[in-house]
Formats: C-alpha cells, sequence, structure tokens
C-alpha cells in the first residue's frame, strides 16, 4: 500500500501535486482553508459576472498535457482550449499600438512598421537570445530540481555547453540587455514588462528572465472557464484517483515525531496522519509560524525587502469604449524608470502600467466584440506592504484616478461609474497572510535568485514544498511544475523508506510516541 500524503493548499502546486501522488496510489488528502480549488486562479462576482481573479496568461501547455497524461487522461477531455494567434496588444498613447503574435514573423513585420528595420532585426537578435536561454534552463533548472548552486547548474549544462551558461546573463539585469536589442524605447519597455510576469522589477531582475518572452513565443492559450476551470480540472483529476479534498479548513499545525513530518492538525483540533506533508504554500508563511512553530525552521525566511510585486487589481464588469481591446492588453506608463522607482521606494506609482485583461474578447484577428458591459480584470503593480501599510480611501481614490488617466491617455475609456470590486495588497495579505500581498513570493532580483529561492525539500525531513512561491518560480506552469517536482520526491523518499523499514506497517512508518512535537 502506498504512503499517506496531506497536501496544505489547493492553489495550482497542491493540485498537480496531489494528482500525480493519487494517480500512483497515495492516499492523498489535500486542505484547503479556503472555499475554492486554485489559489489565486480564483473568481471573484461584480454585478452578477463571475471575474477571472487571479493569473490569465496560460503558456506552456505541455507542462499540463504531461500532467494529465501522467495520470492517464488526456487535458482535452477536462477542459476547452484555443490558441491565441494575438499574444498582446500594446499601447503607450492613442497613436502608438503595436500587436504580438503567435506568427513570429508576424510581430517582426509589426515590430518593423512600427520602429524600423532595425527595430525588426534587433527582434530577431532578442528572439534567438531569449530562445538560447530557455533552451539551457529548461531541462537543466525549470523542469529539473533546484541546483543547490551555480557549480551544480553548470555540471547539468556540461562543460561542451559552457559557453551557453555566460549566455543565460546572470550579471547583467534585463534592462541593460534589452538596450542592446532595442534603441527605441517602446520597445525596450515592452519587453522588459516580462520580468513583472513573476513580480519583478526589469532593473534589478538578471537578463535570464528573458526567456519568459520564449516561453509566451511558443504559445499562449484560452481555456473555456479561465484558470478556475484549469484548477477544477486539475481537482477532478485527483478524484479520479481517489484523492480526496477538504474546503474550508484551516491547518492549525504540522504536527512532528522524531523530528519528521507526521500529519497536521487541524483548526477544529482534528489530526490527520501522513508519511509526507506537502505545504503548496509561500516559504515566508511557514516562517512565520502559520503552520506551527516547529514547522517554522523548516525553510528559510526573506527580508520584506526581497518580496516579489504586489498589486492593485480592478474586477470590473464595465462598458468600454475608444480603444480596440483583445485579450490581453498592455497600457504602458511614460516614464518606466520612475515606475519602478516608486515602488522601490514603498509607493504607489504616480502614472502606472496598466494590464487589462478583456475575458469576453478573443484573441485572434477579427473576433467579435463583445455588447454591453464586459468582464475586465485591471492591474496595476504595488508595493508588498501589505501587513505594514493600510491603504486609505485618498489612496485608493489616487491609484484608481492615475489608473483611469493611463487608459484615457491611450484612448480607453471606461463608463463612469464602472462596477468593480478592488483588491490591494492588504486583501492579499488576508488572503495569504505573512507575504505583504507579495503575489510572486521572493522577487527575482539579481544573479543569485535562483539558488535563494526555497525547493521541494526542507529542513524537516517528509515536510515538503511546492508553489508559485518554490522553485522553478511563479506563474501557473511553474507551480505545476513545482507540484510535479513535489510529487517526484515523495514517491522517491517513500520508496526509500519502504526500502529501509521493510517490517514498517503498510501506509508509512509514522507512529505516535511521546516524542510528539505538539505545540503549534
Amino acid at each position: 500500500m502506498a504512503g499517506r500524503v496531506v497536501v496544505i493548499g489547493a492553489g495550482m502546486g497542491g493540485l498537480a501535486c496531489a494528482a500525480l501522488l493519487a494517480a500512483r496510489g497515495c492516499h492523498v488528502t489535500v486542505v484547503e482553508k479556503d472555499s475554492w480549488a486554485g489559489g489565486k486562479a480564483r473568481t471573484v462576482e461584480v454585478d452578477g459576472a463571475m471575474i477571472d481573479g487571479g493569473p490569465t496568461v496560460f503558456t506552456l501547455r505541455d507542462v499540463f498535457d504531461g500532467i494529465f497524461r501522467a495520470a492517464g487522461a488526456e487535458l482535452d477531455d477536462y477542459v476547452s482550449t484555443s490558441r491565441a494567434s494575438i499574444l498582446a496588444r500594446h499601447a503607450w498613447d492613442d497613436q502608438a499600438q503595436l500587436d504580438l503574435y503567435a506568427d513570429p514573423q508576424r510581430s517582426e513585420e509589426g515590430i518593423g512598421d512600427f520602429a524600423g528595420a532595425a527595430a525588426a532585426a534587433g527582434y530577431r537578435a532578442f528572439r534567438a537570445d531569449a530562445r538560447r536561454i530557455y533552451a539551457t534552463l529548461n531541462d537543466t533548472m525549470l523542469r529539473a530540481s533546484k541546483p543547490a548552486w551555480p557549480p551544480a547548474l553548470m555540471w547539468r549544462i556540461g562543460l561542451a555547453n559552457i559557453a551557453d551558461l555566460h549566455a543565460i546573463h546572470p550579471y547583467t539585469s534585463m534592462w541593460n540587455a534589452l538596450g542592446s536589442h532595442f534603441p527605441d524605447q517602446r520597445l525596450r519597455q515592452l519587453f522588459a514588462r516580462y520580468s513583472t510576469y513573476c513580480g519583478s522589477s526589469p532593473f534589478a531582475a538578471p537578463a535570464t528572465l528573458m526567456l519568459i518572452a520564449h516561453v509566451e513565443a511558443m504559445g499562449v492559450w484560452l481555456i473555456d472557464g479561465g484558470m478556475s476551470a484549469l484548477a477544477a480540472a486539475l481537482q477532478k483529476l485527483g478524484e479520479r484517483h481517489g484523492a480526496h479534498y477538504r474546503f474550508g479548513e484551516a491547518v492549525e499545525r504540522v504536527e512532528l515525531t522524531g523530528g519528521r513530518a507526521s500529519g497536521v492538525i487541524l483548526a477544529n483540533g482534528e489530526r490527520i496522519a501522513a508519511d509526507a506533508v506537502i505545504t503548496n504554500a509561500d516559504p515566508a508563511a511557514i516562517a512565520a509560524g502559520r503552520f506551527g512553530n516547529h514547522a517554522a525552521r523548516a525553510v528559510s525566511a526573506y527580508p520584506a525587502g526581497k518580496r516579489s510585486l504586489s498589486a492593485f487589481v480592478w474586477y470590473a464588469h464595465s462598458k468600454s469604449t475608444g480603444f480596440p481591446l483583445v485579450r490581453h492588453n498592455v497600457f504602458f506608463s511614460p516614464d518606466y524608470p520612475r515606475e519602478f522607482a516608486d515602488i522601490a521606494d514603498g509607493s504607489l506609482p504616480s502614472d502606472p502600467t496598466v494590464y487589462v485583461c478583456a475575458q469576453d474578447r478573443g484573441a485572434v484577428v477579427g473576433a467579435p466584440e463583445p455588447t454591453g458591459r464586459e468582464r475586465l480584470q485591471i492591474i496595476v503593480n504595488a508595493p508588498a506592504d501589505g501587513d505594514t501599510h493600510a491603504y486609505t480611501s485618498e489612496e485608493i481614490e489616487r491609484c484608481t484616478t492615475a489608473m483611469t488617466r493611463s487608459l484615457s491617455r491611450c484612448g480607453l475609456e471606461l463608463e463612469e461609474p464602472f462596477a468593480h470590486q478592488l483588491a490591494t495588497p492588504n486583501t492579499f495579505e488576508r488572503l495569504w497572510p505573512s507575504t505583504g500581498g507579495a503575489i510572486y513570493g521572493r522577487a527575482s532580483h539579481g544573479w543569485a535568485a535562483s539558488f535563494l529561492r526555497q525547493g521541494t525539500r526542507t529542513r524537516i525531513p517528509a515536510l515538503y514544498c511546492a508553489g508559485g512561491s518554490t522553485h522553478p518560480g511563479a506563474g501557473v506552469p511553474m507551480a505545476a511544475l513545482s507540484g510535479q517536482l513535489a510529487a517526484a520526491t515523495v514517491l522517491q523518499d517513500l520508496a526509500s523508506m519502504r526500502k529501509s523499514y521493510p517490517a514498517a506497517m503498510a501506509g508509512g512508518i509514522s507512529m505516535p510516541s511521546a516524542q510528539t512535537e505538539g505545540t503549534g
């Protein structure tokens, strides 16, 4: 009989891990404090409309194809998807607009028309650079266990390919590297924005993150029902193999027996025994003692200054006029350095870049436009200070005015007043405590950031981490990859335990004892 596993948190990493372990015969229980599956991939109701409240860009579909196939299923049997022909529409004012396409040749032609032949050549060079970075790190870093330190990564890449290590630009900021490709500051700004996909500033993040542009160019997919539908599909996949999901129940502490994780104690006092416990939570929450004081030593804390970005997010149901929205739209600020300097100083940007996901729009050329009100998710980057600063009504009004001013500058007008709910760093701190509202865990700043990110194993045996705040990083496919890594590691360790303790009872070797550390 396979082992008993408790997964704390039904985010994408926890859901993927639970499905894979259940498919291998483990007895899996997922405990989630909230009422929904998906974690940050939640929905928000506004004016009777259900709006995707978290991530909106679905890339690296092959990760999910692999998870479903490993569990004896096909992704297409659980969700309906279509490939976007327009990756995103970008605007700087009411005259300057640029689309990026799934077809790179079409993007190159568009860039040439927008900024000239030299810019098109720069885009070709940039694409080659981003593709090489991705090829170098895909198997050695993104889909593998976290290297202990750079020498381990060098060993994985191999001495014959050592030049590729330099080619990932670990010591150059993304902003500086992009300057060599794009003298036109608008294009530099456009491709620098990819650092915000993992909650980081392009002025502090390494140029290695240019690989995100290649990931997006490999394909952006639209999911009927949004990301919450993908979360529901992963839950159904796990249930198919016998995984149990308990929503609206919080874990008070991880139980330790003989220095190993041996189960969890719920807030209602119930104990669930386990041979392995996987925490799909920000390591900052673990280190802060959210799962008990004894479990806090499992991971390293990181200072507030190392947090990723938070955000102001308006979930709106509104009419819009004046700008031809597609699914993904970006309205850039006129001063990108100032925007990130404001955030670094702990202030809301006075003239922000705004992302708009128009969830009722297609991402194909010629897609019909919605009539009447439509569902919009509108995002402005903000500092992750939701645990130390309470945003006032005046600050909220000022930020809302700055957001609508940025949209208006580019020609987009929302009806007044527009029906919406607003999430701030305070909201995200309440939903995911001890993070300050940081949406992506630790920021990817500096060359060593990837090596400092929490890995699958922790300092406590049988206690593991998964999710977008752990290796390999933020984003829906990265969180799912972390779940894959956690599942593989747990299976390996359970097999090792069975070999080491052949007389152990089936189902694990965890036994109650006088050594149980029970106070959180």
